[in-house]
């Protein structure tokens, strides 16, 4: 896949391509259903396919106090558009002065000029340019004369309520991480580098990796049965194992700050230095304080074999 800085940076092989666009925050189900009509019509009229998107979220340039975390960093978007064939990723600084284009403005300057799709995908809720006055309405009124073909995909649903990356920050608020994988599509997944911890883990018979976590979201407190993958080079690879994960300040010992403590199912080697990608499959119950280091481990125990039943079960 091809990774342009910007529209100015866009080569001309992309010309002429299958194009979708937004900000894609989670790469959730209703974007999929963008992705997977962009992919599907490339294959028809054997065109290039490109994803337009911008490298902050509008909101954190235009309204910073009211900028809500990301449900992914760049880095896993670009690797779940990688794993799902897409040929271009256009990444866009987000600046006041684009922002501050108009509607018509942005169509002609961006895509029209720089850009050159065949074709433009997007969802029936699509906004765009200053003050978001721009629509699909918009889109269509301006390129369908150019000759560019405008589709419209119907909004998703998942368990009877529409797919939104909102919808999942609040169910990952709420540790129901089973319903968030209901509307990626995926587990949720965190990218982070293993660190040294005070080896707690280990002294209870358990070791576990200490994530640092590169994502801006984490799960709420809480037992959660868990899956990681091994980083080789920049991006997630080889085998997945399955693994039990505690989200929390450790109130048995101490209560600090949050950490994300990883204990992989039947594993002895060492992750130190190393990235993970950790995702998370069933939240098994919540954080709580034990009354030692022997109840804790006991506890330890149950949870690994809660664990090993949910992807047996699986």
């Amino acid at each position: 896949m091809q990774v342009f800085e910007g529209a100015a940076r866009v080569e001309s092989t992309i010309h002429g391509c299958i194009l979708t666009i937004g900000n894609f925050d989670g790469l959730h189900l209703g974007h999929a259903a963008l992705l997977d009509a962009v992919l599907a019509r490339g294959r028809a009229r054997k065109r290039p396919t490109a994803v337009y998107t911008f490298d902050r979220h509008p909101r954190r340039v235009l309204q910073p106090q009211l900028a809500l975390p990301r449900l992914m960093t760049s880095r896993q978007l670009e690797w779940q558009l990688r794993q799902r064939g897409i040929d271009a990723l256009i990444v866009e600084p987000f600046t006041p002065e684009l922002a501050g284009l108009a509607a018509e403005e942005f169509i002609a300057r961006v895509l029209v000029e720089k850009i050159r799709p065949s074709e433009v995908v997007v969802g029936r809720d699509f906004r765009f340019g200053r003050g978001r006055q721009g629509s699909d309405e918009t889109l269509q009124r301006e390129l369908t004369p150019l000759g560019v073909e405008v589709d419209i995909i119907p909004q998703v649903f998942a368990k009877g309520e529409d797919v939104s990356s909102t919808r999942i920050r609040g169910l990952l608020i709420d540790g129901r991480v089973g319903e968030v994988g209901l509307c990626l599509g995926r587990p949720y997944s965190l990218w982070g580098r293993v660190v040294a911890g005070d080896r707690r883990g280990r002294e209870l018979g358990f070791p576990t990796a200490n994530l640092e976590c590169e994502n801006e979201l984490i799960p709420a407190r809480g037992v959660y049965a868990t899956s990681v993958q091994r980083f080789r080079g920049d991006w997630p690879d080889g085998e997945e194992r399955a693994a039990v994960t505690n989200v929390g300040t450790r109130p048995t010992f101490t209560d600090g700050r949050t950490l994300v403590e990883t204990h992989l199912l039947d594993f002895d080697g060492d992750l130190y230095g190393e990235r993970l990608a950790l995702a998370f499959h069933a939240r098994l119950r919540d954080e709580r304080r034990f009354s030692g280091p022997d109840e804790l481990r006991r506890q330890i125990a149950r949870d690994a074999d809660a664990a090993r039943s949910h992807f047996t079960l699986a």
